[in-house]
């Protein structure tokens, strides 16, 4: 993935980022689905010291594959922020285009890669797998998490003033010029609030975020790591941003 002629797609340089922690049972899957989607693009696990073997079986997926399959091991379980932030420095040292958000647990469908792709190639900046956009969907799950998440964007939308119906959303591929442009050594962000951080911060600084229809598909193997916590932090988080913003736009200082 070396070379930057004229008229290449962003995406021809593509790492899709997924992190694990248990996900011994859904790894291969995601991996293999990634692959038959879109045989180009490569793969960084970054495992945060599963106890279920996950980074073993990761390390055997790089051998079996050491091209376009790469692992990252960190001790200790620190948050979904944590574990992509390490991805991204990873990824922008080593020259890939294009940086894509996925979770293990097949809720992200690969298949589904190419609308994103396609979005930046197209000029898009960020682009947001949207469940909430016309003919993005969800499939098996409980009306409780359902509702949680339409509260969780429309908090997050009318607090922050922005135009994004997903903006909870972890399915996302970045321009390169995004993460070098954000500050992210001051992202201290976890959970899903880590998502709303890193949009805030793209629009903020101008760039072009975009939303695509994807089908959400709740996980079949394995146990979801959303917890109060997450959701606790994200609305605090939010409300300070939205108020500093306001005050920022009134001062007419631009952030």
């Amino acid at each position: 993935m070396s070379g930057h002629g004229a008229s290449e797609r962003p995406s021809q340089r593509t790492l899709v980022i997924i992190p694990t922690y248990n996900e011994r049972e859904n790894l291969p899957l995601i991996v293999g689905r990634v692959h038959t989607a879109l045989p180009e693009v490569h793969i960084l696990i970054v495992d945060d010291g599963s106890p279920d073997g996950t980074g073993e079986l990761a390390d055997e997926l790089a051998l079996a594959d050491p091209d376009r399959v790469h692992v990252m091991h960190r001790v200790r379980k620190d948050g979904l922020g944590a574990a992509y932030l390490a991805g991204f420095a990873w990824g922008l040292g080593r020259e890939y285009s294009v940086l894509v958000e996925m979770d293990a647990d097949g809720s992200h469908a690969p298949e589904e890669l190419h609308r994103l792709l396609d979005a930046v190639d197209g000029g898009a900046d960020l682009v947001i797998g949207s469940r909430y956009v016309p003919g993005g969907a969800i499939r098996n799950w409980p009306r409780r998490r359902y509702a949680l998440s339409k509260t969780a964007n429309t908090y997050a939308r009318v607090l922050l003033g922005v135009d994004v119906n997903d903006i909870t959303a972890g399915y996302r591929a970045y321009r390169r010029e995004v993460l070098e442009k954000i500050d992210l050594a001051a992202v201290d962000s976890k959970g899903y609030c880590f998502q709303i951080d890193l949009t805030w911060r793209a629009i903020n600084n101008g760039f072009v975020v975009v939303e695509v229809p994807i089908t959400f598909s709740e996980r079949e193997l394995g146990v979801s790591k959303m917890s109060g916590s997450n959701i606790r932090e994200a609305m605090a988080k939010v409300a300070e941003w939205g108020i500093r913003g306001r005050l920022d736009r009134a001062r007419g200082v631009v952030r």
